[in-house]
């Protein structure tokens, strides 16, 4: 039954409601700038009922693991900060357009024993989990749903020893190994019951569309499901590229805010979420939010009006309020308005499908690819890479999800353009002391000392640097004098739940035929890279993560071995067939049709010369003839004798009648047509007139007699 719901507090503008009547009320309410929360006293019975501050709640201590001086002085008094309506009123241009996060979200044995071995009980609390995600996220134009629950049931299918860090290595490398290739989604968050030493969860930062870091993991303690939908949307924004509010000049209209270092229950994204978020996307990562979910992987129960498109509906713009501004779409039917295509989407523009061939996604760089519209669907097609390990940068680096990793790029996105990689003694040298400055990674809580071989996967190293990094969050900088040079590394201080990004990347050349993996040098065949580029696409396009061939301008797909226009079976045709069509027509037939017209007027005109020209020749011969005739003094014909004149090597006859003898004493003259053959008379005032000439004729002379 459909049970969960979101809506506000009836005569309060300033407010959110997001609530489940599943199996009594449970939910948060927020008015202004404090957040309730209400579920019910007595699990057994829905017909009493608690409603609480957030705020006031004791809880277990649950903190992202920065020192307490990382935080001080990040609470102040609520009146000094802006209330949520004018924070929403702030959203900068960016976030106009609505994001959808597709969750999957995996339960572990112990929390699904803690739930007393009851899916239905666990799928009712994730659901309301998902409901309560999507009411917060909703204040950046983000859309969180949940398109997979897994809960298991006998065992955890990987390990849960460790820290934190341990835990989410492990989980990140199932996904990709297992989940990804199972059901489509955008971020995964593991839920847990054990506890990580007061650490409430760690992710990645940026990689909400990442196939190998999209993750999170999150500890549901002694908490209520209201606690716990902050932290997850903590972790969450992890992935979207949140980084922690402390440090940093940040308003929610709350004394604490969600991406605050320690869980403090707090339902308000801050100022330094959005501008975060907004970074992301203008630099073009998390292309996989605005994938709009398809109704029927959605864990959901559909009805039109929440605005997102379910099974069943062509669109879905909201409320009626909300669907005035909408052109395409009517509201309560969420059936698309007559004369419109479609309503959405980003091969959608004014109700109407932008036609085949148009761009959708850009490349962002030389390891990705771009989309296109195929013409019949108001979605880009999904987001293709190069296939992990195809070479780049010269062949002295590989492609990894999208991006071609080396040390020089890296050290140049923290320290400037001038920066480069340090030698590799630097590497060495740090990475062995296993601190903050020079570390593998975590083994439990302690930092991990690098061993030679893996030293290049440690803390990253830059020489030649010029400026100081400028990041929202100011990073420590240590210098390292060695053997004549000077090693730089960066530490972040982002905290125990976030991976810092002063490490060295992921898909990273470490040395011949190896990359960097989870802080080891490893063989770089476990990216599998299969492609022959000779062979399966005629050295003329690359492999993409589907493992088809992406072909270059001129070649067609699936082999690049005929011409074409490029691009792949997945990416749509980079093309518009009916654009092509009239660009044939308008700089092809058309000009062979003008070419072949002025062709058969200039052969008419020819045609008429030439004819009058046999005209000419025609009346000198006859002039000839009949010269010749009064000579000899024929005898006169009669008049039952009449005939038509008919010159050899001609196949038609003289426009005119035959004309009389004249006699010896007049001129040879005849008249000459004023029109050529075939010529209507009516075009024969266009005509020149050109007069025979004139011959003498000659003289008849005496016989000699004899």
């Amino acid at each position: 039954d459909h049970c969960h719901y979101q809506g506000y507090v009836e005569g309060t503008l300033d407010s959110v409601v997001a609530v489940s009547t599943c199996s009594g009320l449970r939910g948060l309410v927020t008015i202004g700038n404090i957040t309730y929360g209400i579920e019910p006293m007595d699990s057994s019975s829905g017909s009493k009922h608690i409603l609480y501050r957030l705020d006031n709640v004791k809880k277990e201590p649950t903190m992202c693991g920065v020192t307490s001086e990382d935080h001080e002085g990040e609470h102040t008094e609520e009146n000094h900060h802006p209330s949520m309506t004018q924070l929403l009123r702030r959203k900068r241009a960016v976030l106009y357009q609505t994001r959808y996060v597709e969750l999957f979200i995996v339960v572990d044995k112990e929390k699904f024993e803690d739930f007393g071995k009851s899916e239905t009980e666990v799928r009712e609390h994730m659901v309301q989990l998902a409901n309560f995600l999507d009411s917060m996220y909703i204040m950046l134009n983000i859309r969180i749903v949940l398109v997979g629950l897994e809960i298991w049931k006998y065992e955890n299918i990987i390990s849960t020893d460790g820290g934190a860090g341990d835990v989410l290595a492990n989980f990140v490398q199932w996904r990709e190994k297992n989940l990804v290739l199972r059901r489509r989604h955008d971020s995964a968050q593991f839920v847990l019951k054990k506890g990580f030493g007061g650490t409430a969860g760690m992710a990645y930062v940026g990689t909400v569309c990442s196939k190998s870091h999209a993750g999170g993991i999150n500890v549901f303690g002694r908490i209520s499901i209201q606690m716990f939908a902050s932290i997850m949307a903590h972790e969450l924004g992890h992935n979207l590229g949140m980084n922690h509010d402390d440090e940093r000049v940040c308003h929610c209209g709350a004394s604490s805010c969600i991406m605050s270092s320690g869980a403090s229950g707090s339902r308000n994204f801050s100022s330094c979420s959005a501008e975060d978020f907004e970074k992301l996307t203008l630099n073009k990562g998390g292309s996989c939010l605005l994938n709009v979910p398809k109704p029927d992987e959605t864990y959901s129960i559909p009805y039109c009006g929440n605005k997102l498109v379910d099974a069943g509906e062509e669109c879905d713009c909201g409320s009626p309020k909300e669907c005035e501004s909408d052109p395409c779409c009517e509201p309560g039917t969420c059936r698309l308005r007559s004369g419109a295509e479609c309503a959405y989407g980003d091969c959608c523009k004014n109700c109407r499908l932008l036609p085949g061939g148009t761009e959708c996604r850009a490349s962002n760089n030389e390891c990705d690819l771009p989309e296109y519209c195929n013409g019949t669907s108001q979605f880009c097609q999904p987001d293709f890479t190069v296939q992990n390990g195809h070479p780049c940068h010269n062949e002295e680096a590989y492609c990894y999800n999208g991006v071609c990793q080396y040390y020089d790029a890296q050290c140049q996105d923290i320290f400037g353009s001038k920066a480069k990689a340090a030698p590799s003694i630097c590497f060495a040298e740090v990475n062995s002391k296993g601190d903050r400055f020079g570390n593998c990674g975590f083994h439990g809580h302690d930092y991990k000392k690098c061993s030679s071989w893996n030293a290049m996967c440690g803390k990253l190293q830059c020489e030649n640097v010029k400026t100081m990094p400028v990041f929202g969050i100011k990073p420590a900088v240590i210098r390292t004098p060695i053997r004549g040079t000077t090693c730089w590394g960066v530490d972040f201080q982002l905290g125990s739940d976030v991976p810092d990004p002063g490490m060295v990347n992921e898909g990273t050349k470490c040395d011949t035929g190896k990359i960097c993996r989870h802080f080891q040098c490893v063989s770089a065949s476990v990216l599998n890279y299969d492609c022959d580029v000779e062979k399966q696409c005629h050295g003329h396009g690359v492999c993409n993560n589907n493992r088809n061939c992406h072909c270059e301008a001129g070649w067609a797909p699936p082999h690049c071995d005929t011409k074409g226009y490029g691009g792949s079976v997945d990416s749509g045709p980079p093309y518009n067939g009916k654009s092509n069509g009239l660009l044939v027509f308008f700089f092809l037939v058309l000009p062979l049709l003008i070419a072949a017209a002025l062709a058969f007027v200039k052969r008419d005109r020819l045609k008429r010369c030439c004819r009058r020209l046999m005209s000419h020749c025609h009346s000198l011969t006859q002039s000839y003839r009949l010269a010749s005739r009064s000579l000899r003094s024929p005898p006169p014909r009669t008049e039952t004798e009449p005939r038509d004149y008919q010159p050899r090597g001609f196949s038609h006859g003289m426009p005119y009648a035959p004309r009389g003898v004249p006699t010896d004493t007049e001129p040879n003259t005849f008249p000459v047509p004023s029109y050529p053959v075939h010529q209507h008379p009516q075009q024969a005032y266009h005509q020149p007139y050109y007069p025979p000439p004139q011959y003498q004729a000659p003289q008849p002379q005496k016989l000699p007699t004899r």
